[in-house]
């Protein structure tokens, strides 16, 4: 719903910032997008929703106007394709790990004859048939996450950075460091080094680097390091550890 307009920020190289909703919650989206980020990921992978998770938080946080990215649990056309038409200005694509699988994911982002998206025009994205631009458009609009969380995907994320539509990398630091063998170590040589590659291959070929941190100081050390699209936490987290100091606070 955003007309592209996420993707050419980060194509511009703005640093942008935003937060995971995982609470299947429309009002919680809401909060975050009028707490000031910059766009808002449902995710659908791990968080307790579905789709009408997406239907109801592209609104909320649009009203805002703040984008909305969803994180798919699995790379198929049709789930794709579903959450595009429910308006997300992008999409996060999980667990990959060839440069085939993220072309693939692309391809189904996109409109014939540059992908293979189904057409039809009956649906938010099309503003319910009154807007037909978005089937004719050349250039992509949609958002392209792909995330790096494997071995195999760090071991070609060169390639994968490479790839049209591949707009951000986006690091799963829990994931990541179980397959590089130091798990939770996110202060690990090896884990820092991997870091390194990753927002390495993402200015190589113009893209940005994105990553989930804790809370907001670890954000910025993040953006220090040159990661653009950049997650502080989830809707579930803030809460509860704001509630926990709160408690704490009160009880001591």
């Amino acid at each position: 719903m955003d007309a592209g307009q996420l993707r050419r920020r980060l194509a511009a190289g703005e640093v942008t910032v935003g937060t995971f909703v995982g609470l299947s919650s429309a009002t919680a989206a809401e909060v975050c997008a009028a707490s000031g980020a910059d766009w808002v990921l449902i995710d659908l992978e791990h968080g307790s929703g579905g789709e009408d998770a997406v239907r109801d938080g592209v609104l909320a946080a649009g009203s805002y106007g703040v984008p909305t990215v969803v994180r798919v649990e699995s790379a198929d056309r049709i789930r794709i394709g579903r959450v595009l038409d429910l308006g997300a200005a992008g999409i996060m694509v999980p667990r990959l790990d060839t440069v085939e699988q993220a072309k693939t994911s692309v391809r189904h982002m996109l409109y014939p004859p540059q992908g293979d998206r189904g057409v039809a025009t009956y649906n938010r994205a099309c503003r319910w048939g009154m807007d037909r631009r978005p089937l004719t458009e050349t250039t992509q609009e949609t958002l392209g996450v792909i995330q790096i969380e494997t071995l195999d995907a760090l071991n070609a994320v060169e390639d994968i950075a490479a790839q049209d539509g591949v707009d951000v990398l986006f690091v799963g630091p829990l994931d990541l460091s179980y397959a590089l063998g130091v798990p939770l170590q996110l202060d690990s040589v090896v884990f820092q080094e991997a870091l390194a590659r990753v927002v390495a291959a993402a200015s190589e070929h113009n893209k940005a680097a994105g990553i989930l941190a804790v809370d907001g100081m670890g954000a910025a050390k993040y953006v220090r390091q040159g990661f653009r699209f950049v997650a502080v936490g989830s809707d579930s987290t803030i809460m509860a550890a704001a509630l926990r100091d709160a408690f704490d606070t009160a009880r001591n």
